[in-house]
């Protein structure tokens, strides 16, 4: 039986859901982005906030441990609501609602702002977790609304830099190579940004990561001899959320706990 209670939770102060709405929204500016869903509060929970719970995806699981784990609000990249899906709440979707609403917990969704922030964002924290350093001027950026983005690495090679990435996010990835090409400048945009490819080799880039790979990539990479990795959405998604998570709670003087839910995709 789930339950809503923790102990720790309880203990810490109170902040109302709107300002733990404004926070984010502040720190996000997600009216400067044309997104494929909703961008803020998805569904409303109680009034009052001391546990903040992130994921990547609000999925039945996440919703299900952050219950169990006392959250009052739950805070997502991917949340439940997506331009062109069926408007009917049946199934999974009746499941997630259900959960939510019998709980009284918020969920909080940031797509593509969550992407694009520049220190708390899915591709600089991506950039943190692999050690690439910026530009002369910064981090570069490219693509559609700016959500790539352009540095260096140490590594030499593709396939060094493949076996770097690898360790560092912990699954395997998908390699197209560019033998005997050296990376002065790489570029990466997290999630599934295949179609940020072109953008990229148009930027100057020697290596490219993503995601995921489309068929039409192998043979751009292999045509443009700029090296393309995949590696994975979820494993390049991981952590925008919980470092938007702990620096907002941090502020509010809220409790944060990150669960990962584990996604070979």
């Amino acid at each position: 039986m789930l339950t809503s209670l923790a102990p720790s939770a309880c203990a810490a102060p109170a902040v109302e859901r709107s300002v733990l709405l404004q926070r984010l929204d502040a720190t996000l500016q997600p009216e400067r982005f044309q997104d494929y869903g909703p961008n803020g509060l998805q569904v409303e929970g109680r009034a009052q906030v001391r546990h903040l719970v992130s994921g990547v995806t609000a999925s039945r699981e996440l919703i299900e441990r952050a219950i169990a784990a006392g959250a009052d609000a739950i805070l997502v990249h991917h949340g439940l609501f997506w331009r062109g899906q069926s408007a009917c709440v049946t199934g999974w979707m009746k499941q997630r609602l259900a959960l939510l609403l019998a709980h009284d917990v918020s969920l909080l969704a940031y797509h593509l702002p969550l992407d694009a922030h520049p220190s708390l964002g899915n591709n600089a924290q991506l950039a943190q977790r692999l050690g690439f350093s910026p530009l002369a001027d910064g981090w570069g950026r490219f693509g559609e609304q700016d959500l790539g983005f352009v540095g260096h690495t140490d590594c030499p090679d593709a396939l060094s830099l493949a076996a770097h990435v690898q360790q560092q996010l912990g699954r395997p990835v998908t390699l197209i190579d560019a033998p005997g090409r050296p990376l002065r400048r790489i570029a990466w945009c997290s999630g599934g940004a295949q179609s940020y490819f072109e953008a990229a080799i148009a930027a100057g880039a020697d290596a490219f990561i993503t995601g995921e790979l489309s068929e039409p990539q192998t043979h751009l990479a292999r045509e443009c001899g700029v090296a393309y990795l995949a590696c994975g959405h979820h494993a390049t998604e991981r952590y925008g959320a919980p470092a938007l998570g702990a620096a907002v709670a941090a502020e509010l003087g809220l409790t944060h706990q990150f669960i990962d839910i584990d996604n070979p995709a």
